[in-house]
């Protein structure tokens, strides 16, 4: 990077804030898998107005730009794989508005999305999508991977509350899509485009969600079960008895002896092969019939216990072994490969299947857990990067697990995109006329290819050569 180009960055956003040192660029360069490549250069603009000259400065002069929030991805789609300049989003952290009369919000994309949580909460209002990392994962990064969470079964994900936006295109440009209307088809849906498109199209800088009213009651227990087969059909019986629940997630035994060593306690009676955490919500008289009949549900595909949750305290005690199990499985192995695959719901047990073949063929720690009331599943690979031959393995089970997803009729990925993680297995899932579109829509839009390149289609072997691990913590 030449320094009349760093010159010209400085002069757009002010000396101090051009970062070039070595642990700033470093600390910008990773996102939860804590495999990264240092930018050249951070920047952290204040306006619409920085944004659009950084990006046109950087698309003409064709320096690779890509977007970072809070950096908590697990497909590596902020990382900076071609170096260049990062930009910081650390400044739009605002929430500009909560229009109770309309039920929106406006809001910056650096909005930490349980801050949203609180202040929409605090009036009243309701925004449903709740990813597992909502205490640190920002809104900007959400709408970029279309991220989902547990009540995604009942409420859909982030792209259903995306009304408008506000974007810097790569060559510049600002434009605004969408409108603050539920119903608005005039021209093509572009705020539809880039909801998902993983930072490859536009830069957003003003996010309008749409809100609904706070549900007024909650009712929440949780069930195990001796087989993942019995657990699966308690979840296709809750549903085909009328119930629609807000959250109902799954837990194996992997997940459960983990969560049990973590905290110090049994998290399920002995012989439990899986938990289910089921959670409705709505008026409270619903919310009480709508509990009893999916109680009665899953009493009736075989739980062997059941805890229902009357107080706060005890909802909180039914969401421990959730709560707490991405922190227990990290003291498994130094790394967490999470990989969140998805297939239709009555194919669960499949997917679980899959899951034992994996451990056995491949000798190797696997934990499955997720969604499923939507049939999201989170399959987490506990690995050492240190030990080449089990890494080798963890590959060649990641392959396996990526078409045998797709062979099931699923989705390699259900919330946190395709990133270089993922880049490889994008062709088992689609077709090259496909991909050869979304090429055409991506020049449309970045004709220099400068913003977030290496990423989904685009990975190269050498973008992975040049990944380097996170130094061990002290």
């Amino acid at each position: 990077m030449t320094a009349p180009f760093l010159e010209a960055l400085a002069g757009i956003v002010g000396p101090a804030r051009l970062a070039v040192d070595a642990a700033t660029r470093d600390a910008a360069g990773r996102d939860a898998l804590l495999r990264g490549h240092a930018p050249d250069a951070v920047v952290t603009p204040g306006s619409t107005a920085e944004i659009a000259a950084i990006a046109r400065a950087c698309h003409e002069a064709r320096v690779p730009l890509t977007v970072r929030g809070a950096g908590t991805g697990y497909t590596g789609g902020a990382v900076p794989v071609r170096g260049g300049v990062v930009l910081s989003m650390a400044r739009f952290d605002r929430i500009l508005a909560i229009d109770a009369a309309n039920l929106l919000a406006v809001v910056q994309p650096n909005v930490v999305t349980r801050a949203l949580h609180d202040a929409v909460e605090a009036q009243g209002l309701f925004y449903p999508p709740d990813p597992a990392s909502l205490a640190r994962c920002a809104l900007g990064g959400n709408v970029a991977e279309d991220a989902g969470g547990p009540r995604a079964f009942k409420y859909g994900t982030t792209r259903r509350y995306v009304l408008a936006l506000e974007a810097v295109l790569p060559t510049g440009e600002i434009i605004r899509t969408g409108a603050k209307t539920v119903k608005n088809v005039t021209g093509y849906a572009l705020t539809d485009l880039l909801v998902g498109s993983e930072g490859t199209l536009a830069i957003l800088t003003e996010i309008t969600l749409r809100l609904v009213p706070k549900p007024a009651a909650q009712r929440t227990f949780s069930a195990t079960f001796a087989t993942i087969d019995a657990a699966a059909r308690a979840v296709s019986a809750v549903v085909q008895a009328g119930v629609v629940p807000a959250t109902l997630e799954i837990l194996d035994r992997a997940s459960l002896d983990a969560v049990a060593a973590h905290v110090g306690r049994p998290m399920a009676p002995a012989g439990s092969e899986a938990l289910l955490v089921v959670e409705v919500d709505g008026s409270e008289p619903a919310a009480v019939h709508d509990a009893a009949i999916a109680t009665a549900a899953c009493r009736g595909a075989g739980a062997t216990s059941l805890v229902e949750a009357s107080t706060s305290e005890a909802r909180e005690a039914v969401w421990e072994a959730r709560r707490e199990l991405s922190f227990a499985l990290r003291r498994l192995a130094p790394r967490k490969i999470n990989h969140d695959v998805v297939v239709p719901r009555g194919r669960l047990p499949e997917l679980y299947a899959l899951v034992d073949r994996l451990r056995a063929d491949h000798a190797l720690s696997i934990a499955a857990f997720g969604h499923a009331g939507d049939g999201n599943l989170h399959v987490n690979l506990m690995v050492d990067p240190a030990d080449t031959a089990m890494m080798q393995r963890a590959a060649a089970a990641e392959a396996a697990l990526f078409a045998g997803v797709v062979a099931l009729e699923g989705s390699i990925s259900g919330e946190h995109g395709i990133g270089y993680a993922k880049a490889a297995y994008l062709g088992l899932q689609l077709t090259a006329a496909e991909i050869a579109l979304m090429q055409r829509l991506k020049q449309a839009f970045d004709p220099h290819g400068i913003l977030n390149p290496g990423k989904l289609w685009d990975t190269s072997a050498a973008d992975l050569d040049g990944l380097t691990d996170a130094p061990p913590a002290p």
